[in-house]
């Protein structure tokens, strides 16, 4: 099936809770194909917002304690999102989970960018719990957002070995350099191609 239709598949939208340097990452290599046409926070005066601006991409901001619950913040940020009319979002960082009526509204559109080889190590601490756990090895998981945490079909992965003087810090840079270059490849291929998700398979030209 066709991601969306042509007038609007290059649109990204992505949403971001901190520095935005996933988002960074898309904005330097967007091209005539596919482009960050907006960016949402949770977070006033996050980075992510500070580089959207840099980069002259129209910003909106939809913050928790506005809302009553996590279903009225999904339709704030729903409607923040569709304002942009996107053929694809992007979760970079988003320290927020989307409550079903997101996914519901943009099915096998939303994707999300994770620090650890899911399933293992779902949740925002996926870096300090692999340290914990003495993995040898994790990395990062780029996959479809469904109606649980961390849990949708997965597009692309990649290792990273875990050194033995690892600290947190360290690591999650060298994951964030993977982040770095697999996310623009998957938005690229994602973009006006077709691709087939059969349960939790992702097929077609997602995976190439």
């Amino acid at each position: 099936m066709q991601l969306t239709n042509a007038n609007t598949a290059g649109h990204i939208v992505v949403l971001a809770s901190g520095s935005g340097s996933n988002l960074q990452t898309l904005l330097d290599v967007s091209s005539d194909e596919w482009a960050v046409v907006g960016v949402v926070s949770d977070r006033p005066g996050s980075g992510a917002l500070e580089r959207a601006a840099r980069a002259n991409v129209p910003t909106r901001t939809v913050r928790w304690r506005d809302y009553p619950d996590r279903e009225a913040f999904t339709e704030g940020i729903c409607a923040r999102i569709a304002e942009f009319d996107p053929g694809l979002i992007v979760l970079a960082g988003f320290m927020r989970v989307l409550g079903p009526a997101a996914v519901r509204r943009w099915p096998n559109r939303i994707v999300n960018v994770h620090p650890s080889l899911l399933p293992a190590f779902p949740g925002a601490h996926a870096v300090r719990d692999a340290l914990d756990h003495g993995v040898k090895v994790t990395g990062v998981t780029i996959h479809f957002v469904d109606e649980q945490l961390d849990h949708g079909p997965i597009i692309r992965q990649e290792a990273v070995d875990v050194l033995p003087d690892d600290n947190e810090d360290s690591l999650h840079r060298r994951i964030q350099t993977v982040e770095h270059r697999l996310l623009p490849e998957v938005v690229a291929s994602l973009v006006g191609g077709e691709y087939d998700v059969s349960g939790r398979i992702v097929k077609g030209r997602v995976t190439a």
